[in-house]
């Protein structure tokens, strides 16, 4: 069930070898090293502040590491790269853009022209679950249909890696886990693609993922690599499952270590 910095089977989409990111005199992580295979879905824990983030803005070329590289689909990342794209926490919409114009906006970037990039903007809209919403604006919607929008605008550029920073943390539980169980029946019918997904939900990570990496240390590094061998397709029952539980306390047990042994140092 547990691996330590193992690299899976299957064709790499993504490779981070010997990656370190400084800010200053300060070191937020160091010698990161991981294989992202195709259609595998990876989800990153770890305590706040040990660069999670930083860490998945590096691998989408929005800034630069301090040492290592990144590959993607056999690339060395230097700038944001077509093939990849990132749904954020806070929506990252255009306050001043409809859901379709959102959704289509980096179709147009790229060079699609605009009656064909609105067709395909619709069709994602769709997927979502937003038709009938997509002439409204951003203060229009609700949180989770913010974050629908956001996830169609990511889903229409038909990336091969999705980069998810925290997507669902700026939602109500019963959001979150809505657009969870969606989000995994989307990815279901996709194909050749991969997923990084951030989150400080234990429960989350492991549901979604088929790996979880625990990073840990300051600065911080691949603690642990576990393996999530749950059935798919995953449901609501999944989560009634004592593997579930199993896994669940497996990824807990891996972070708090570190906090229990600081606090025992305390008491002494």
């Amino acid at each position: 069930m547990t691996q330590k910095n193992t690299k899976p089977n299957g064709q790499a989409r993504v490779e981070v070898v010997g990656a370190g990111k400084n800010y200053g005199d300060l070191r937020v992580f160091d010698d990161i090293n991981l294989t992202i295979p195709n259609k595998e879905i990876i989800t990153i824990v770890g305590p706040s502040g040990c660069g999670k983030t930083t860490l998945l803005r590096c691998i989408d070329g929005l800034i630069p590491l301090t040492d290592g590289h990144v590959v993607v689909n056999g690339k060395t990342i230097t700038s944001p790269p077509a093939d990849m794209a990132m749904v954020f926490q806070h929506f990252g919409l255009f306050p001043w853009k409809t859901v379709v114009d959102n959704v289509a906006y980096g179709l147009k970037l790229s060079g699609v022209k605009r009656p064909e990039a609105k067709e395909r903007a619709m069709s994602f809209i769709q997927l979502v679950g937003l038709t009938g919403f997509e002439n409204n604006y951003p203060h229009e919607l609700s949180g989770g249909m913010q974050q629908r929008c956001g996830l169609a605008r990511a889903l229409s550029m038909e990336p091969n890696v999705m980069l998810m920073d925290e997507p669902f943390a700026a939602v109500d539980a019963q959001t979150r886990e809505i657009l969870q169980f969606e989000l995994l029946n989307i990815w279901g019918e996709q194909k050749d693609r991969s997923m990084l997904f951030v989150t400080h939900s234990i429960d989350e990570a492991v549901l979604m993922a088929d790996r979880v990496i625990v990073l840990k240390g300051r600065p911080s590094n691949v603690h642990e690599i576990i393996d999530v061998p749950l059935p798919k397709p995953r449901n609501r029952s999944t989560l009634l499952l004592k593997e579930f539980a199993d896994l669940r306390e497996l990824v807990w047990s891996k972070l708090m270590d570190e906090a229990r042994n600081a606090e025992f140092d305390i008491r002494e």
